[in-house]
């Protein structure tokens, strides 16, 4: 599990990791936007801790940015500001949850181990004229309601957790089709994916969005 730490003091940002320190965790940390924006072209965290005032950007716009691309994966601010403005604009920036400075670092590693339970996937996400409410079951394309049928659904949510990242056909198999998937017919998931692209894609023969990787898998590539 990786955690990125966009953080400009480098002793608060050592301290975070190992306040969060565990066999099962990997650490991230970026001093400025530009070191997380280069950071993430290699690795897909599956958290981040995010500083609001940083040397060369805001991380509200970063925490923006994240959401436009379809990453999903929880976001922590850190903020120096206590004002409930302050702290509304950051979770309409698409941010999970916050701390104030000065905090205990119990009390961040209490919401980093909540923000992980509560998974890799935002409820609800608006991206390249899609809305996904996972929740609610709720679809949308440009505005037009789009019918899901369940396993599509759980496709969609699987591939959509990971943007960018590549599963593997067994992966998705057992996301999908959970218990039993050994049992699955090997062509269910190829007809899984025809079928959502039908009714994602533009042009199904060309998707933009669920990528295949040949001998591999599929992925979701957000368009900027």
């Amino acid at each position: 599990m990786t955690i990125l730490i966009l953080e400009d003091d480098a002793a608060l940002s050592k301290g975070i990791e190992l306040a969060l320190k565990s066999a099962d965790r990997r650490f991230v940390r970026c001093p400025t936007v530009a070191a997380a924006r280069a950071e993430l072209s290699k690795r897909d965290p599956d958290l981040f801790l995010v500083d609001i005032n940083l040397p060369d950007g805001s991380g509200l716009d970063f925490c923006a940015r994240l959401r436009a691309a379809g990453r999903t994966a929880p976001i922590l601010m850190l903020t120096a500001n206590d004002t409930e403005l302050d702290q509304v604009t950051g979770l309409e920036s698409g941010a999970d949850d916050y701390v104030t400075k000065p905090f205990s670092l119990a009390v961040l590693r209490a919401r980093v181990d909540a923000l992980l339970r509560r998974g890799h996937y935002a409820p609800v996400a608006r991206v390249d004229g899609f809305l996904f409410d996972f929740e609610a079951q709720l679809f949308e394309k440009d505005g037009r309601l789009i019918e899901l049928p369940k396993t599509e659904a759980r496709l969609l949510r699987a591939l959509f957790a990971r943007p960018g990242r590549t599963l593997t056909r067994q992966q998705l198999s057992r996301q999908v089709w959970a218990e039993g998937a050994e049992y699955v017919d090997p062509n269910a998931l190829s007809v899984a994916v025809r079928r959502l692209r039908g009714l994602l894609e533009d042009d199904p023969s060309r998707p933009r969005h669920i990528r295949t990787v040949h001998g591999v898998g599929y992925k979701w590539v957000s368009n900027l």
